[in-house]
């Protein structure tokens, strides 16, 4: 008998984001807030006996063999001594070099589903520790959560956000991350920021009210220096400015986005670039999808 999953991967922007200082083995301190987006990839698991492994790509283009969903696969194999395997086949369309994680949350995905496809029963904070191995988003993606985020990306405060629309615009080039994180230029120092600066506590966590406030009052601290390496960044912001939109890149680019508030003309597109209309979400789409930790944690006191 087959088995079959099929779940999507959306992809994240972020609000702003801060270099707030350097560690000493190189990994930068930034703080931001990781946003959910309805642009999603969708990937589809079948279940596989002797613990065999592939994965087809269902879009052109040429991911590289031991890509993040193969190697979230191999690691929760490692994590779980599990024998069992799994075809992937990834329809990709979040762009690729954007800044929108689409790569992480694909491998956060595919650790959802594999958890479920194996019966594994991990919680999700089981499944972010073998997630954080493969990058920084990916607990953020596993989390499930609209998220201001700490440290390295690690440290994760869920955050309520008011429904909103967003036009994100992508050129056809890339940003190097690791160009730009190692650029002399790149602002490493900007003053620490705290959640009850942007967000209100209510009984149920903290929320932000008011997109354009938060917007208004905080920054990409990569931004300048991706526009200089990468001056579609700038092409793009320019666009969005002729439509009367105040942009900003996400992450480390070389996708920017503006919030949506009026009608806005998409002509004279360049062939190259993708801009899509994109709403964000309250929670991931498996935000179920994990054994319950104070139901794990009871049940082995009992």
């Amino acid at each position: 008998m087959r088995q079959l999953l099929d779940v999507p991967a959306p992809a994240k922007l972020n609000l702003f984001l801060h270099i707030t200082g350097q560690r000493a083995d190189g990994y930068h301190l930034l703080q931001s807030v990781f946003m959910l987006i309805d642009w999603c990839d969708t990937l589809h698991f079948e279940w596989r006996p002797g613990g065999a492994l592939s994965r087809e790509d269902l879009q052109p283009g040429d991911l590289p063999v031991q890509d993040l969903c193969m190697r979230a696969a191999q690691a929760l194999q490692a994590a779980t001594g599990c024998t069992q395997g799994a075809h992937i086949r990834l329809d990709k369309r979040i762009p690729a070099e954007a800044g929108m994680g689409g790569g992480s949350s694909d491998a956060a995905s595919c650790l959802l589903a594999l958890n479920r496809l194996w019966q594994l029963g991990l919680t999700r904070r089981e499944l972010a520790v073998i997630g954080l191995r493969l990058g920084a988003d990916v607990p953020f993606f596993i989390g499930g959560r609209n998220a201001w985020v700490e440290g390295v990306g690690e440290l994760l405060t869920p955050i309520s956000l008011p429904p909103g629309r967003f036009l994100v615009v992508k050129p056809g080039t890339g940003a190097s991350t690791h160009a730009i994180f190692n650029a002399p230029g790149l602002q490493r120092a900007t003053k620490t920021a705290t959640i009850q600066g942007f967000a209100a506590h209510t009984t149920v966590g903290w929320a932000v009210t008011d997109f354009q406030n938060l917007l208004e009052s905080c920054h990409n601290d990569l931004q300048p220096v991706a526009q200089t390496l990468c001056p579609d960044v700038a092409q793009c912001l320019n666009w969005l400015a002729q439509r009367q939109m105040s942009g900003r890149m996400t992450g480390s680019g070389s996708a920017v986005f503006a919030q949506l508030l009026h009608a806005v003309d998409l002509s004279e597109v360049p062939d190259d670039w993708v801009v899509r209309e994109c709403s964000n979400m309250d929670a991931h789409p498996l935000i179920d999808w994990c054994a319950d930790e104070n139901r794990r944690h009871h049940q082995s006191v009992r």
